[in-house]
């Protein structure tokens, strides 16, 4: 059944969790803002038209679905579970993010979005994980979750490498990034 009735009062639980909290917890806002994030880059995977988005020897569809997998990694995190993020995770979107540095020109200002439907998208999906990067660093500030150093890295690196996906998608389609007027 897709509905439970069990948070008609506002409350909400964790999967596998007895534990109720209020749906405008801290903490309930930082598993949804994660969850927005995941599901917006179900649509940016989707969204990968031509087999040449090519990082290495991964496609944009493959690494955006292995963020996707260590989101849900986060969420278990979040939620109480004991799951993190391992350090190796945080060097391999760090050397996705090098890889994509050797074929871009250097930033030497910042670039209104747009270009490429996908690198919009990017675009966008980076300003979502900056907003679930936020929620989970209150949360653990607040000291209502434990959540380890090296998940709060993989969340920092996560728009970075969605911001250079977004330029690389842009770069590979032969658009010219366009630096703000300021007019």
């Amino acid at each position: 059944m897709l509905y439970t009735r069990k948070g008609d009062k506002g409350d909400t639980g964790t999967f596998g969790c007895n534990q109720r909290m209020s749906k405008s917890s801290t903490v309930a806002e930082a598993l949804g803002t994660l969850d927005e994030c995941n599901s917006f880059l179900g649509v940016c995977k989707m969204n990968v038209k031509t087999k040449d988005m090519m990082i290495g020897n991964r496609g944009y569809e493959t690494i955006l679905d292995w963020v996707q997998q260590n989101l849900f990694i986060v969420q278990a995190e979040v939620a109480g579970a004991p799951k993190t993020i391992e350090e190796k995770k945080v060097k391999e979107v760090e050397e996705i993010i090098a890889l994509i540095e050797k074929e871009l020109p250097p930033i030497k200002t910042f670039f209104v979005s747009g270009g490429t439907l996908l690198a919009a998208q990017l675009d966008f999906a980076r300003t979502l994980a900056r907003r679930a990067e936020r929620r989970v660093v209150g949360v653990a500030d607040e000291g209502s979750v434990t959540v380890g150093e090296d998940t709060k890295a993989f969340l920092n690196r996560l728009s970075s490498l969605l911001y250079a996906m977004a330029r690389l998608s842009n770069h590979k389609s032969g658009i010219t990034e366009k630096p703000p007027t300021y007019k």
